[in-house]
């Protein structure tokens, strides 16, 4: 292939080491072609935004920002694989629409597999540009789909199967029917992402999927309760009881 063509990528990481590895690796992919390296989180944000890369290999933990914070300061939104060698960040990774997710140390066979997934989504019958896919994510929009862990794997779960979301300190608690997922992410957060015409917040610790609330009913004099498909009660915080009657409840 043509030097002058393939899918431009940028490498982002503070470790030069990691960073002349992973472009010796993607040096045999003859689709791939590096326009250049980031070493720190703001010079990712500066090259990521001047350059606009296709592709932008991303390590979580870097000086100055950290790659989650680096997505939110870009003009130019690309398509992201996640590196880093810490394992708690995976399902953050998939929550922000990343193409995929590299765990530090990490082999040719395993980018193998990433840079299959980064062919099929440069792939996709579409006509948008190929960075809607993580800039869908990021924007403010309702979302359909929450990744959670489940043992070693990442799994997608659509949100419209979620009965009730509860805060558990630094995570929040996805309950379905079926069972519970807990998901690294705070409660006020996940309430934007949210649609709130399905979505309602009962209580600082709380908001509940309005399909599978049976009724909400009256509890003592001034309390009111949510009733949960299963007859699980969910307490309704006094302010958010106001709001509801004036919804008529």
């Amino acid at each position: 292939m043509p030097p002058t063509t393939g899918v431009t990528t940028l490498i982002c990481d503070d470790e030069p080491i990691a960073r002349a590895g992973l472009r010796q690796m993607l040096a045999s992919y003859d689709w791939i072609r590096v326009v250049g390296e980031a070493p720190h989180g703001l010079a990712a944000v500066e090259a990521i935004n001047h350059q606009q890369p296709e592709l932008v290999f991303l390590d979580i933990q870097m000086p100055g920002l950290l790659g989650t914070e680096v997505l939110a300061r870009l003009t130019h939104q690309p398509f992201v694989v996640f590196t880093t060698a810490y394992g708690e960040h995976a399902v953050t990774a998939f929550e922000l629409g990343a193409v995929d997710y590299l765990l530090k140390p990490f082999g040719e066979g395993r980018l193998g597999a990433a840079m299959e997934r980064v062919r099929a989504a440069l792939g996709e019958p579409t006509a948008a540009p190929p960075l809607d896919r993580l800039g869908e994510a990021l924007r403010s929009g309702p979302m359909t789909r929450l990744f959670v862990r489940h043992g070693s794997a990442i799994l997608p779960l659509p949100v419209a199967s979620i009965a009730w979301f509860e805060a558990d300190g630094d995570y929040v608690v996805a309950q379905r029917e079926t069972g519970r997922h807990w998901v690294h992410l705070s409660l006020n957060r996940l309430a934007t992402r949210l649609d709130p015409a399905q979505f309602v917040r009962i209580h600082r610790t709380h908001i509940v999927n309005l399909d599978y609330v049976v009724a909400f009913r009256r509890h003592g004099r001034s309390g009111m309760t949510a009733e949960m498909r299963g007859g699980v009660q969910l307490a309704v915080s006094r302010q958010r009881a106001a709001a509801l009657r004036t919804l008529g409840v």
